[in-house]
């Protein structure tokens, strides 16, 4: 390591330190031509390998952007985005590999995004799995009421104990219905 002072090549360590989350050692050291302290921080990296081959630096902003637009008009907080961008970053970093496909990172979000908000997992599931029809919508709506269901069986009774046939006084489609001329 090259001392930020001096540009001497070499430099001891006297202290290291992990930090909370154990993703980066945070490392006090000292130059011994010109006997000043600097610190270092090492992180591992974690590459993404996109479909066309290319790689780059796994970056939680572009994740967080990503889900935020699934999440437009939806009640979710910054906060809650950025509680979402570190789950998918420790889980990506707890399959222990260095380089991941572009593929397993969308994997990644969508378990976390599924549990923040449904409307938004739907949107990004959507682009994401490249859903094609409104039967791609309907099986993957379908799926989710089933794993409501077995979650919490006497939770979801009441929604689904009305018949599909009958329709709420003031539907959508009464409301859109084209008046006869």
């Amino acid at each position: 390591m090259h001392c930020p002072f001096c540009r001497h090549l070499d430099s001891r360590v006297i202290d290291s330190r992990s930090s909370e989350d154990g993703t980066a050692i945070r490392r006090r050291r000292l130059c011994p031509e010109c006997n000043q302290r600097f610190t270092t921080v090492e992180t591992t990296m974690l590459m993404i390998v996109k479909r066309s081959g290319v790689t780059e630096q796994f970056c939680r902003e572009k994740v967080i952007a990503g889900v935020r637009r699934a999440c437009q008009g939806r009640p979710v907080s910054e906060d809650a985005l950025a509680q979402l961008g570190q789950k998918v970053e420790h889980a990506l970093r707890a399959l222990g590999r260095a380089h991941l496909p572009a593929h397993e990172v969308g994997l990644a979000v969508l378990g976390p995004l599924r549990d923040l908000d449904e409307v938004a997992y739907l949107r990004f599931a959507s682009v994401y799995r490249g859903f094609e029809s409104l039967g791609d919508f309907e099986a993957e709506i379908r799926r989710l009421r089933a794993e409501r269901k077995l979650a919490s069986p006497e939770d979801s009774a009441p929604e689904d104990s009305a018949p599909e046939d009958s329709a709420p006084e003031n539907s959508a489609a009464e409301k859109w219905a084209p008046v006869p001329a």
